[in-house]
């Protein structure tokens, strides 16, 4: 008797699932329609941003939050203000509010984990902005650019610069910082760097006479990249760690020949401690190194017409935001996600992803910068005359 009892419950739960349209099949914020669930009109989507101190996520979050709105959604953006906490507590206020989807550039790609899996199982669609998120599979898609390709262009321009692709011997002296060891990005940069450079050590072109980080040998391999990091990317600690190793090296006239960095802030930092602690290196001259970065930030570009700062890596972020806008839609809109050409392992799973080419940006093409629309012709001018920046 029991058993008919529970075969008639069952079968009335059936019967009441058919009687509304596809039971369990959507999700509060989508319609459906012809059996593809569409993300309706009005409905939320969330962008989590790490910082706002950096003048690059203020253009990705804003690019993408207007180009969103447009398309006629509401969008919550938020800036973690360099807090991992405050970054986790930002996106689980998203999913309170029922965001469909989650656009989040991490501040810490491991700590974030957690939240986004509250977002996962809430019916949420998420994708990684620009960083990686680690060690979860409640990432459903990555955009970012080709990251090695970063490290490439800067390597690169040293080597150029240098003069070793002309049998320059050297030894040649040469710094080296990566980015924050809580981004897994900067071990990609640094990678595509060292795949470059590292020949160069092997061979004893270029040196490193520092002990900065315990020391960059031929030895050096790209899993000992945290041991010359500068936490949260940040100019202070870069100018800080400068400053030391040229007090306890370069105190007494040694050559610096160039030196690597991974980003325009951390390039200013590097900056600022040459002009603190060697007066006697002088811009334009061959006194001073070629120094990289990357971001094209306005102090880069007016470091670069300037002499301080030989390149930088120009990441569009119109492009980027422009990317993962057309994968929004196509996933507000039922369809398949395109422009797919990559896959990134979070050491959980293998995130389908997006990947954009950089370009090098130098004092002969940083012009570049205007004719893609980055710049105003004007405030172009106004950075390249050195008139002071915001």
């Amino acid at each position: 008797m029991k058993r008919i009892t529970k075969i008639a419950a069952f079968i009335s739960s059936l019967a009441i699932c058919a009687g509304v349209s596809a039971c369990g099949s959507t999700r509060s914020g989508f319609e459906q329609t012809g059996g593809t669930q569409k993300l309706e009109k009005g409905a939320t989507i969330g962008i989590s941003m790490p910082t706002k101190s950096e003048e690059r996520w203020n253009k990705d979050g804003n690019n993408l939050k207007n180009k969103l709105e447009k398309a006629g959604y509401k969008v919550v953006l938020n800036y973690a203000d360099d807090k991992p906490a405050q970054q986790n507590a930002d996106i689980e206020n998203m999913v309170n509010q029922n965001a469909k989807i989650l656009v989040v550039a991490s501040k810490d790609g491991s700590a974030v984990g957690p939240a986004v899996e509250k977002a996962r199982d809430a019916g949420a669609t998420v994708i990684a902005y620009d960083r990686l998120i680690m060690n979860t599979d409640a990432v459903d898609y990555y955009a970012t650019f080709q990251l090695e390709q970063v490290g490439k262009l800067e390597a690169e321009y040293l080597v150029d610069q240098l003069g070793l692709n002309d049998g320059e011997k050297g030894p040649f002296n040469m710094e080296l910082f990566t980015g924050s060891p809580d981004d897994n990005n900067a071990k990609y940069f640094f990678k595509g760097a060292w795949d470059i450079l590292q020949p160069y050590f092997e061979k004893g072109v270029l040196v490193c006479p520092s002990n900065h980080g315990g020391g960059v040998t031929k030895d050096f391999t790209v899993d000992d990249w945290q041991k010359i990091s500068v936490q949260s990317w940040k100019t202070e600690q870069a100018q800080k760690d400068m400053e030391s190793i040229l007090d306890s090296t370069y105190a007494s006239g040694k050559k610096l020949d160039a030196v690597l960095t991974p980003y325009d802030g951390i390039a200013q930092g590097v900056i600022n401690a040459i002009e603190s602690k060697r007066p006697d290196m002088k811009p334009g001259t061959e006194s001073w190194p070629p120094i990289t970065g990357q971001d094209a930030m306005e102090i880069a570009v007016s470091n670069i017409a300037a002499g301080k700062q030989g390149e930088t890596v120009f990441k569009n972020v119109d492009e980027l935001a422009d990317a993962v806008y057309d994968m929004i839609i196509e996933i507000a809109e039922g369809k398949k996600v395109t422009g797919i050409n990559g896959e990134f392992n979070n050491n959980n799973v293998d995130v389908p992803s997006k990947l954009l080419d950089p370009q090098n940006i130098t004092v002969e093409n940083l012009d570049d910068l205007v004719k893609a629309k980055y710049l105003t012709q004007e405030r172009f001018d106004k950075l390249t005359k050195g008139e002071a920046i915001r």
